[in-house]
């Protein structure tokens, strides 16, 4: 799909309001498109939609619930009373959850599949239909993860929700493939995005030094949802399958392929200096009389 120039083309991006969903709305706006934007944060969708405008873009935004099938349906419905589809959908929405299979809850599994998994069946099940009846092509990005590639015990329930997004977006591109549709399985890396800030913590690290040790890993890697909406849009006009997105991404892709046991031993050295460091910005924190919530 030719993204050079959007005119005259309508996109659909879920969870745009904040990180690689803003990102890439206001980069596919940019371009010419009209844009139809999502997210249950109607304070950060608002300023996408406001920033869209002032770029000169049109746009409709709408509080929606990824998750919520019925609300996907309806959101669907509003869609196509306007357009006959959307020439590209962008599954962006997702959440995290942090820690092992033995501390993660029920509830945890059903949030973060609703989001991560079914936020994109939905997304695809409502938008794709319409595109494929159209007969005039376009493109699906699915925004997984290096995490889909690459397990870690820190991170079960939430490498387990890329893995089926990546599985997912792998086998719809065999199936579109005869419509002229494309489907990319987006897999950005580290990004500095306020996943880490929302995201659940569950085990005996889910504590505030756990959490600051995240979020500060990520500043320092330093890489902006802009160059993921860049890159995204990128594996897009190239139609690639999977589209690792940081050069850490693409490390652990072609690694894990070559050297498996290597990824493992490397997560572990990983995991083992991430408690270290916690261990020891935990205990600072105790020295200063810090103290976690109650």
């Amino acid at each position: 799909m030719d993204v050079s120039s959007l005119h005259g083309k309508t996109a659909l991006v879920t969870g745009a309001g904040s990180g690689i969903g803003r990102a890439t709305a206001l980069a596919i706006a940019r371009r010419g498109a009209d844009l139809i934007v999502c997210d249950v944060n109607e304070a950060g969708l608002a300023e996408t939609a406001e920033s869209i405008r002032v770029l000169g873009g049109r746009v409709d935004a709408a509080r929606v619930d990824v998750s919520d099938r019925e609300a996907m349906r309806a959101f669907s419905d509003a869609v196509h009373a306007r357009i006959e589809a959307v020439d590209l959908l962008v599954n962006n929405a997702g959440v995290a959850v942090g820690g092992g299979a033995l501390h993660t809850t029920l509830e945890d599994w059903d949030w973060i599949m609703g989001v991560n998994v079914w936020g994109v069946v939905h997304g695809c099940h409502f938008f794709v239909p319409p595109m494929v009846r159209r007969g005039r092509g376009g493109h699906v990005a699915n925004v997984a993860s290096a995490a889909g590639f690459v397990a870690s015990e820190a991170l079960v329930a939430y490498c387990t929700t890329k893995y089926a997004v990546l599985g997912f977006s792998e086998a719809l591109r065999d199936e579109l493939a005869k419509h002229r549709i494309g489907v990319t399985a987006v897999c950005p890396g580290i990004i500095n995005t306020p996943i880490t800030r929302a995201a659940r913590l569950r085990g005996p690290e889910a504590t505030p030094a756990a959490r600051q040790y995240m979020i500060d890993s990520y500043v320092r890697r330093a890489y902006t949802p802009e160059q993921v909406a860049e890159n995204l849009l990128r594996a897009v006009a190239r139609n690639r399958g999977v589209a690792p997105i940081s050069p850490e991404a693409w490390v652990m892709y072609y690694l894990k392929r070559a050297a498996p046991g290597a990824v493992a031993w490397i997560n572990r050295k990983m995991s083992e200096r991430a408690r270290r460091e916690i261990a020891r910005l935990g205990a600072g924190a105790a020295g200063n009389g810090e103290r976690g919530p109650s």
